[in-house]
């Protein structure tokens, strides 16, 4: 009986010693990283598919959100809008002016002025009508928006797409008060309150209905405030010049900038005429020879139909961004119809 335990321990301890040693061969770890290596890459394609596919609609869907947030913040603009520069118009106070009269940046090669307008704009508790109570007032407005064409070099762009800024200019806040605040270049007192005085933005000058002629020639003679004469203590004339202090702030970025085979503008409705400043100014960049940004103003109905197509290939390269029909679902569309609700009283 010994001798059969002692056989059957000593086998065992045999066996195990055998297990602990073993393991797998070099074949075997080849076959493998084989068998793993076919199962894996196909997995890793189908995910880095899957990541490009959802960074691209990423992009489509978040250029159409913001064209569309743009489309509602100019037409939330153009509700308060009395008057809307035609073609004629905007050549006339951006180009047709003696230079430096007109609006900012007409020499200038990498924007031109699309939509232009004035407008009554709401000033909140400004006007006094009893101790420690104010009353709200309204001031004219001029707003041009603007489309302008970047590169990637600048800075202020983050990509070499075109973007769409608006520029304002505003009245002050006049007051018949005997005291108040004192605006270089302007007459009477402005309205101060805490030490804020309501005066007219640098270079605003207000539009003239006075005279003869049509409201489009009245509107068309705009001139901004340039220069201004003051005295010095010896009784003589001083001439001071006004510059604009207002610069344009970025509405919308990724505009397409695509001038050839771009997509052609819409037929304006009949009354209606497309704003395309007739310009040799922007040729160094082809801002003139765009469609990315346009409207067809109705001057008399103060209406404006705003067109703009975005470009969402700018947020995932650097390089071939112009418009092609295979790519055209990366240059959403959008367009809105508004109709300003202010009045001018013409005599």
């Amino acid at each position: 009986m010994k001798r059969i335990l002692r056989f059957l321990l000593t086998s065992q301890l045999k066996l195990s010693h055998q297990e602990q040693s073993s393991g797998f061969t070099l074949i075997e770890l080849l076959v493998a990283l084989l068998i793993a290596f076919l199962v894996i890459t196909p997995l890793l394609g189908i995910m880095l598919t899957i990541m490009s596919t959802d960074t691209q609609e990423q992009a489509k869907a978040t250029t159409e959100q913001e064209i569309q947030a743009a489309l509602d913040y100019i037409a939330r603009d153009l509700q308060q809008a009395v008057y809307i520069y035609d073609s004629a118009g905007v050549n006339a106070i951006n180009t047709t002016n003696p230079s430096g009269l007109g609006l900012p940046f007409s020499n200038s090669t990498d924007r031109v002025p699309v939509l232009v307008f004035w407008k009554r704009e709401l000033v909140n508790q400004v006007i006094p009508i009893a101790t420690n109570q104010r009353d709200d007032t309204y001031v004219y407005s001029l707003v041009a928006y603007y489309l302008i064409k970047d590169t990637n070099t600048n800075t202020i762009s983050p990509s070499n797409a075109a973007r769409i800024a608006r520029w304002q200019i505003r009245d002050g806040v006049p007051t018949s008060a005997s005291t108040g605040a004192d605006c270089p270049g302007y007459t009477g007192k402005y309205v101060s309150v805490n030490s804020i005085d309501y005066c007219p933005d640098a270079g605003f000058a207000p539009f003239n209905l006075d005279g003869t002629g049509t409201l489009e020639e009245k509107m068309n003679a705009w001139k901004r405030l340039s220069q201004y004469t003051t005295k010095n203590a010896g009784g003589q004339d001083v001439v001071n010049t006004v510059n604009y202090s207002n610069t344009p702030i970025t509405l919308l970025y990724y505009i397409d900038q695509t001038t050839t085979n771009a997509p052609v503008k819409v037929a304006c409705p009949t009354g209606t005429t497309l704003v395309a400043p007739n310009t040799t100014n922007f040729n160094t960049r082809t801002t003139f020879s765009m469609t990315s940004f346009y409207a067809c103003i109705d001057r008399a109905d103060t209406t404006a139909q705003v067109f703009i197509r975005g470009n969402a290939l700018a947020r995932l390269q650097s390089n071939n961004l112009s418009y092609q029909d295979t790519n055209r679902a990366y240059f959403p569309t959008a367009s809105i119809t508004v109709q300003g609700r202010g009045i001018l009283f013409t005599k």
